[in-house]
């Protein structure tokens, strides 16, 4: 690993309760009621910090502080770590894959 590879992308599995959220399900019209609905990030932490911290309300994302279950580590795993200009893109491009295949996605 490269001095500079210390960024992490994560997935946090929500509760379905997130289904109630307005703007959970306007961003999500092609959802699958099967699939799970998920949060996707990104961190310079180990995704177990950054997760805790997000339950603990520190900068943390509405979403994941009231609906976040745990992480997801085998749709994010083998991308770790990755410079930071990449974990921004990688960030984005999973929540667009993962959306593609009907999970229901919040990516902030």
């Amino acid at each position: 690993m490269k001095l500079s590879e210390n960024h992490n992308v994560y997935v946090i599995e929500l509760s379905k309760d997130v289904l109630r959220e307005r703007r959970f399900i306007k961003s999500n019209p092609d959802y699958k009621d099967a699939m799970p609905c998920v949060y996707v990030g990104m961190t310079g932490l180990d995704p177990d910090i950054r997760f805790d911290k997000h339950k603990a309300g520190i900068q943390s994302n509405r979403f994941v502080k009231e609906y976040g279950l745990w992480l997801l580590p085998d749709l994010y795993e083998k991308l770790n770590p990755m410079p930071y200009e990449d974990a921004r893109y990688m960030e984005v491009d999973l929540a667009i894959r993962l959306r593609e295949n009907g999970y229901g996605v919040w990516q902030a």
